[in-house]
């Protein structure tokens, strides 16, 4: 069982009373009450860990598994699921006949420019997946991705 959330943390996020959490909301709350600011693709990633019924909103139940951090057996499947979304951001399909799914220096890039990061070329992309790249195909697998969020 999910230790419940003291109801006036909820309150703070759920701006408009509805006894819903948006991505738009939790974003806001975050900001307020930690000092984080996440973007709106971040905020859902975030709530869709945590949010149960798919409905894109959380309960104070799903908003209590999030600032718990989840039960420990759900943890893992929370985290790879955030992992796969988040690798998915980045990621683009090669054209080779395996059709791996792969973070290539252009599929990077591309991703950072529509977060809005400074512009990086391709050549500090190239470094940035040298990094992680543990089998020196000069890009990043899931796994490799899942190393270099771990570390």
């Amino acid at each position: 069982m999910v230790a419940m959330v003291v109801p006036s943390v909820f309150a703070a996020f759920d701006k408009d009373g509805d006894g819903k959490v948006s991505a738009s909301d939790l974003r806001c709350g975050m900001a307020a009450t930690l000092g984080e600011d996440v973007s709106e693709e971040e905020a859902a990633v975030i709530l869709a860990a945590v949010d149960a019924d798919g409905d894109g909103l959380l309960t104070q139940e799903e908003f209590s598994r999030l600032a718990a951090g989840a039960h420990e057996e759900d943890d893992v499947d929370v985290r790879q699921r955030c992992l796969r979304e988040a690798f998915g951001m980045y990621a683009s399909s090669s054209t080779e006949a395996t059709m791996t799914t792969m973070i290539t220096p252009a599929s990077l890039r591309r991703t950072l420019s529509r977060l809005g990061s400074h512009e990086l070329g391709v050549d500090e992309c190239t470094a940035m997946i040298c990094r992680f790249d543990l089998d020196g195909d000069g890009a990043l697998s899931f796994d490799e991705f899942q190393v270099m969020m771990m570390a």
